[in-house]
């Protein structure tokens, strides 16, 4: 996922002319770039200590909590949390890593990954996200940066997931959702487990992984798929991501998909449409344009309306 930074972010593109100096005169002026790297790295240690926490608990709808209950799991299933975080962090850094690998090809100044990490143990974590000027990206090379980062989350998710599934136990009553490609995955890899597989590491790493990208695929706003979706519609996307938002409130008000109220907000306060970018006048091509409305399907078959099963 991408977002507008503030000010123009040189921490991987620095300014030649700047000579460090503080505009006093008085010596060496504190990095910008040294406290963000300090608060990506204090976030990234607190998401791998949440996912870790998240796997040891058994991925539930709780608050991180120190009791009697949460130390006999932690010296019984810590080997879990382990395996739970370093398959979550791999999904979540490939995904940001095709981002920023694209927008380095492409010379768009971007920033290192902000991991977000949540206190409700259900996944330990919300994903991340980098800062980039966009403005600054033609079609082509918004496109490019904003479907590097899907394509390479999925490229660890789905295997991630296809092992987990492998190595499961069968369910009849597991409590989450499978998205359309879950469910061809298991039935492809599991046929004998059609209702589902008991929630593992790998498993449940890839689950938040397909979760993620499909919500990050949508095309409004921002996210991804809003980038994408720009890229290929110009400045026509605005009534893709305005039909869609509608769409998902109509969902919401009938079917009873109130905990996605506070997304919805989210994305109305960044804006619906998505913001201008470069105009350099190359079409986006055939190509591109083909593989982008083919990748505007991914949140149809990653993203789970309804992710948790719970009467």
């Amino acid at each position: 996922m991408q977002s507008e930074p503030p000010p123009y972010d040189r921490q991987f593109f620095p300014d030649p002319d700047a000579d460090g100096q503080a505009a006093t005169g008085r010596g060496p002026a504190r990095n910008p770039s040294v406290r963000r790297l300090q608060l990506q790295t204090l976030l990234y240690l607190l998401t791998c200590f949440t996912t870790f926490a998240a796997g040891v608990v058994g991925w539930e709808p709780m608050l991180l909590g120190f009791d009697d209950d949460m130390v006999a799991k932690l010296g019984q299933q810590w080997p879990r949390g382990v395996a739970y975080m370093v398959a979550v962090m791999a999904v979540l850094t490939a995904h940001e890593a095709g981002h920023f690998i694209a927008a380095w090809w492409h010379r768009i100044p971007a920033t290192l990954p902000f991991f977000l990490p949540v206190p409700v143990l259900l996944t330990g974590t919300l994903g991340a996200v980098i800062g980039m000027e966009g403005s600054r990206a033609s079609r082509r090379q918004l496109f490019d940066i904003a479907l590097a980062g899907p394509i390479a989350g999925l490229v660890i998710a789905v295997p991630v997931m296809a092992v987990g599934m492998f190595l499961g136990t069968p369910s009849d009553s597991s409590p989450f959702a499978l998205s359309p490609l879950a469910r061809w995955m298991l039935a492809t890899v599991r046929p004998d487990a059609a209702e589902g597989i008991e929630p593992n590491a790998l498993f449940m790493a890839g689950w938040v992984g397909l979760l993620v990208t499909g919500l990050n695929m949508i095309p409004v706003s921002q996210l991804d798929g809003g980038h994408v979706s720009h890229a290929i519609f110009g400045r026509q996307s605005k009534w893709v991501a305005r039909s869609v938002l509608a769409g998902a409130v109509v969902a919401i008000a009938v079917l009873g998909l109130y905990n996605w109220i506070a997304m919805v907000v989210i994305v109305m306060l960044m804006g619906t449409d998505h913001p201008p970018i470069r105009q350099d006048g190359r079409p986006l091509g055939l190509l591109r344009t083909t593989l982008g409305l083919f990748a505007l399907l991914i949140p149809v078959i990653t993203f789970m309306p309804q992710p948790l099963l719970i009467e």
